[in-house]
């Protein structure tokens, strides 16, 4: 698929930021692909931000810091064969810190019953499927979507995708802390439901601290390359 040959390219730097790249028939020969499959490819990766189309330009491609990095392909192009950059880890993780903390407080004060009950769903699968790497790790997922969902604040709500994207992307290092997490999330389930919103503010940090102190502790990580690729795929914590 040319879209994703070419996205995958730029993502990990095989053609730089700045080139313009061939014009429309010369990438359809070398792609081997009509000219009308070129054009949508590009199309795409200009929403994604890794191109952009001026007149008299052409098509040049753009620095990193224009990329829609929350998109999944995107990420998944930058997915190498040992995982993601130790930098863009925990870039990702610093990103869930700064929002997963305030949803919880937030959910302390706003949760209907009918959140909390979404909530403690989501944990009761989490500890129920906890040997079984894929259903834990799902419910773990909806676990911390359904408190951004409680904070009832349409704005919060729309970083659903992002968070979702975040969450799919570090399972290489929350696959092996599953377990010793749960009392945290459970705490953060406490907090919430006792309407208590700075002891939720803490224990989502405890839990994100949790996962951050894994990451920052491993010998992979530690000699500053990627994180070793693990077997479960597509979901995390």
């Amino acid at each position: 698929m040319m879209v994703a040959a070419l996205g995958a390219a730029i993502v990990r730097g095989e053609i730089a930021s700045g080139t313009v790249l061939p014009a429309e028939p010369d990438l359809a020969e070398r792609y081997g692909v009509g000219r009308s499959v070129v054009r949508e490819a590009v199309k795409t990766l200009v929403a994604k931000g890794l191109l952009t189309v001026r007149p008299r330009h052409g098509t040049q491609v753009r620095p990193q810091h224009d990329w829609t990095l929350l998109d999944r392909e995107v990420l998944g192009w930058m997915r190498s064969e040992d995982g993601l950059d130790r930098g863009l880890l925990l870039a990702l993780e610093e990103t869930r810190e700064i929002i997963e903390p305030e949803a919880a407080a937030l959910a302390a004060t706003r949760a209907t019953p009918a959140d909390l009950a979404r909530i403690r769903a989501a944990l009761s699968e989490m500890e129920i499927g906890q040997d079984d790497p894929q259903a834990a790790i799902a419910a773990d997922k909806r676990f911390h979507l359904a408190i951004l969902d409680a904070t009832n604040n349409p704005i919060l709500r729309s970083f659903r995708g992002a968070i979702d994207t975040i969450l799919s992307a570090m399972f290489d290092f929350t696959v092996d802390v599953f377990a010793g997490n749960l009392a945290n999330h459970a705490a953060v389930v406490d907090a919430i439901a006792a309407g208590e919103p700075e002891q939720a503010r803490q224990a989502m940090q405890q839990v994100l601290g949790y996962t951050r102190g894994h990451m920052l502790s491993s010998s992979v990580l530690a000699d500053g390359a990627s994180p070793n690729k693990k077997t479960v795929s597509g979901e995390t914590r």
